[in-house]
């Protein structure tokens, strides 16, 4: 047994030099992030009400920014390059955009404080971890709730609620409330006027 368990363990060695000499971004995403590093200090330091000049400095980067977006100084970006946002959408207080791939926030979507919407993961099935950046999109007045964790391939429908410190690993339906970990259903969003 002993040799068994030696044999498969010399077989499951993670292969982590090859991870590291892999090229993850071409050269020009890599001055990119060059920039960003700098040019982020000019949307963490800006005043709290400058939301204009917050979504000036992400278009300015590449991000494609609708009308009227709010986002605070504290909110971190990764690549504002690979962010969309709709009109009227908000990204809260540190909040976290891990956006490796590409992240779209539709119309009037809310991403509150603290949450974390992660579209970068590794292949853990093969030994070298290859980078995957698989894409999140949030559908038009969705609200990804306080602390609460998009993982990467996720699609939020439309109107959907995730609820605080929820973690969505799995596509949500539209209008429909989720909450917990992993985050299930717990029932259908009704809007009142």
């Amino acid at each position: 047994m002993r040799s068994f368990l030696n044999d498969l363990n010399e077989t499951m060695n993670l292969d982590i030099q090859s991870n590291r000499a892999e090229q993850k971004y071409t050269a020009a995403a890599q001055f990119r992030r060059v920039l960003w590093g700098a040019g982020k200090l000019f949307f963490r330091f800006s005043p709290r009400p400058c939301f204009g000049w917050r979504r000036f400095v992400l278009r300015g980067f590449g991000a494609k920014i609708g009308r009227q977006v709010h986002t605070y100084p504290s909110t971190r970006i990764y690549f504002p390059w690979n962010l969309a946002v709709g009109d009227w959408s908000a990204i809260g207080e540190d909040a976290f955009i891990y956006n490796l791939g590409q992240v779209t926030l539709g119309e009037r979507v809310t991403v509150s404080h603290r949450a974390h919407l992660c579209a970068g993961t590794h292949d853990y099935t093969r030994t070298d971890l290859p980078l995957l950046k698989p894409p999140i999109e949030i559908g038009n007045q969705a609200w990804i709730c306080a602390d609460a964790f998009v993982g990467p391939g996720v699609v939020i429908g439309e109107g959907a609620v995730v609820g605080a410190r929820a973690v969505v690993t799995k596509n949500v339906e539209p209008w429909t409330v989720v909450a917990g970990n992993p985050a299930r259903v717990v029932k259908q969003r009704e809007i009142k006027t």
